[in-house]
């Protein structure tokens, strides 16, 4: 499973300096508005401190991280100062980047800088975060209206399940209109059957990366921390960059959403010096890890994702699965006829087998498992799958 994460913004809102520092792609950087709406696209590995310790023990012929494709597209506000556009929503070509990706990092800036003009003028997190809303819902409208259409037509043949669907689409047209997000509606599963078929923007799961100057970082996370864990915050008791940053992050608790805060510009630059440096620099910020890392992992929680392994002299390997996924399943995703003769799973956790140092160990402890088809996998898992394919 490879998780696609959509990076959209205003422009100058330092979208593709986030890009660049997450996926060291080099994409060129603008210092000004433009109007192409053209996608930069990268493929990088997920950061896991468990693989260099299996492959130092295995010595496998290859070693494989888990990947994350990450989509920049640049666009959306570009209607700004036109009514007619901003009335339609976002291109065709814009939706064609954006519209089959997991989820959105939707990116907001907080940071001042008279070198980079803010398309509004001024620093303003929360009402960037609604033009953006305006427009994802506008667009979604339209795919809506476009639907209706369609659905209207096979209506006319009695069938009691076009029926539905059209409440369903005139539900949706009506909360769209009032430039609501669909995801703040309730839906049953019939419904969400229908919504998977429309690609809707605002039905995605989201993260806010909050991109912070440097000299704010070390307290943005601290008050990020904060909120993170539900203590009571107010960000009319705050000033500057702090008092956005928390507008959009208790904003983000109450629909369920993910925040983080990064200085996209920073962390272009440290992904540029020698690991040990960048890491020195991080400590003194006060920082465990880049941004980049934790825009990752952000996305991993906000899609409920884990990962297991599996090793051997062959490779070492990192697989991702969605939380709650049986042993089956995860078979299946290192082969398909793994899933359909699946007998059952060997299953060591990875601390328990690095105590041990190999398979035989954890064993003779008793500390390597077999589990069978109701098996749920965790995180850190190390599996091996035994099956039988027959004639």
């Amino acid at each position: 499973m490879a998780l696609t994460i959509g990076i959209i913004g205003l422009p100058q809102s330092g979208k593709t300096t986030l890009f660049n520092a997450l996926t060291k792609a080099g994409a060129p950087v603008s210092g000004y508005a433009t109007s192409t709406v053209q996608a930069n696209l990268a493929v990088v590995q997920v950061p896991d401190a468990r693989i260099p310790p299996l492959a130092e023990i295995f010595k496998p012929r290859k070693t494989t991280y888990a990947t994350v494709e990450f989509v920049d597209v640049a666009g959306m506000g570009q209607s700004a100062q036109s009514s007619q556009e901003k009335k339609e929503g976002l291109s065709a070509e814009f939706l064609g980047h954006i519209r089959n990706a997991d989820a959105l990092a939707i990116v907001l800036r907080t940071f001042a800088n008279e070198n980079v003009p803010h398309i509004y003028d001024s620093i303003d997190p929360m009402r960037d975060l609604e033009s953006l809303n305006a427009e994802l819902a506008l667009t979604d409208l339209s795919t809506v209206e476009r639907r209706i259409e369609r659905t209207k037509k096979a209506a006319k043949s009695g069938d009691k399940k076009y029926q539905q669907e059209l409440e369903l689409l005139k539900r949706l047209q009506e909360a769209l209109n009032e430039l609501k997000l669909a995801r703040q509606l309730e839906f049953s599963q019939q419904d969400l059957a229908i919504l998977g078929e429309l690609f809707l923007l605002t039905m995605k799961p989201r993260m806010y990366v909050l991109n912070v100057s440097e000299d704010v970082l070390g307290a943005a996370n601290e008050l990020l921390d904060k909120i993170n864990a539900g203590e009571n915050v107010s960000a009319d008791t705050l000033q500057g960059e702090l008092k956005g940053l928390a507008q959009v992050a208790l904003h983000a608790r109450t629909e369920g959403s993910e925040f983080v805060a990064v200085s996209a510009r920073l962390e272009a630059e440290l992904v540029e010096l020698p690991e040990d440096d960048a890491r020195e620099y991080l400590e003194a910020l006060g920082l465990p890890r880049l941004g980049a890392d934790r825009v990752i992992q952000v996305g991993y929680r906000l899609l409920n994702l884990i990962t297991f392994l599996t090793a051997g002299e062959d490779e070492v390997r990192a697989w991702t699965v969605t939380k709650g996924a049986k042993a089956p399943e995860a078979a299946g995703k290192i082969h398909s006829d793994i899933e359909r003769g699946f007998i059952r799973a060997e299953v060591t956790r990875f601390e328990d087998f690095i105590a041990c140092g190999s398979f035989q160990e954890a064993t003779k402890r008793g500390l390597q498992r077999l589990e069978g088809k109701d098996y749920v996998v965790q995180d850190g898992d190390i599996a091996h799958f035994r099956f039988n394919v027959g004639k």
